[in-house]
Parts: structure tokens; C-alpha cells; sequence
């Protein structure tokens, strides 16, 4: 790493995370009858989406797959408690559950919004799954459904996760201070 990258403490390692999303789409295949739509948040989720996408092929699970871009942080550590539309879904939900699909799951902000705004579009049911759920999230019914692994406290950056734009290609999570 150059000069300029700050220290990047390893959080989980790239065969750690191939094993939890694989776990996570096992535990996703019941669920997951009938017609349903897999919407990636755009942008941090998208390397977790590919993978659990593919985890759910190996299972014979095919959703259609679709993009939400919402924004909330822009380029700061911490979200600005408002949740922009970037850019809608292209195809039609109504009548088909929603896989929901969102890096960090912590303030809860993103998937509620989400969640309101697919049900609107006339979606059958909406399933939250975040990559990592923060110790200080929401619980009750504002909880992510499912979640591959509870994240320390800190800012995390590396595949799909990004701290100004920077640090997305990491093949691994990480947290910075």
C-alpha cells in the first residue's frame, strides 16, 4: 500500500467471507419460493450481491436481479440521516417477494426507506440481508432479517465498502479508526 493508505486492520479474510455468504444463502433457500426479485443497494453491496447470488445458483435459487442506488453518507463516516434516491429499480416487483441486499446494516435508515419504498412499488414481501449488522443497530421489527456477521464498531472499507470512494476493490473486510 502506498504512503498515503492508512493502516487497514483485517476483519475477516477473503475465505472467511466466501464461507459466510455461503452459510447465508444456505439459510436464505427456504425462503425463497416462488418469484422473487434480488436488489443489490448500490454501491458498497455489489461484490456481496454477486457472491450470494452465485451461492444461491450452486442451490438451484435464480432471482431476478435489479439495483437500488440510495444514498445516505456521501463521503463521510457517518450517515447524514437522510436517504436520497440515485437511481430507481428497472423492473417491476409487484406481486414478487424482494431480496433486499445492503452492505451495513447500522443505523437502519437505508433499509427501512428501502423497504417502505419497494412495498410501495407493490412488492409480496421485502427480506432485508445485510453483509454485516453493527452491535449499535436497530433491533426489534426495524432488524435486518438475515445478516452473514455481527461487525466490530468501527468504519469498515474493503469489498464493495469505501471511505471516500477509496478502498472498495480490497477482496477482504477491514475497519478503520
Amino acid at each position: 500500500m502506498s504512503q498515503n493508505t492508512p493502516e487497514i486492520d483485517v476483519v475477516l479474510n477473503e475465505d472467511e467471507l466466501m464461507a459466510l455468504v455461503d452459510k447465508l444463502a444456505e439459510t436464505l433457500v427456504p425462503r425463497l419460493h416462488g418469484d422473487w426479485t434480488a436488489i443489490n443497494i448500490l454501491i458498497g453491496a455489489t461484490p456481496f450481491t454477486s457472491d450470494l447470488m452465485k451461492a444461491l445458483a450452486r442451490r438451484n435459487i435464480h432471482p431476478v436481479l435489479d439495483a437500488l442506488w440510495l444514498e445516505s453518507y456521501r463521503d463521510a463516516r457517518e450517515s447524514s440521516g437522510r436517504v436520497n434516491v440515485r437511481a430507481d429499480i428497472t423492473r417491476p416487483v409487484t406481486g414478487r417477494g424482494v431480496l433486499l441486499i445492503d452492505d451495513v446494516f447500522d443505523t437502519g435508515r437505508t433499509l427501512a426507506f428501502a423497504r417502505q419504498h419497494l412495498m410501495t412499488k407493490g412488492a409480496r414481501e421485502v427480506i432485508t440481508v445485510a453483509l454485516a449488522r453493527k452491535p449499535s443497530a436497530p433491533a426489534g421489527p426495524e432488524n435486518v432479517d438475515y445478516y452473514a456477521f455481527e461487525a466490530p464498531e468501527r468504519f469498515l472499507v474493503g469489498y464493495g465498502m469505501d471511505d471516500k470512494g477509496l478502498y472498495r476493490g480490497l477482496p477482504f473486510v477491514g475497519a478503520l479508526d
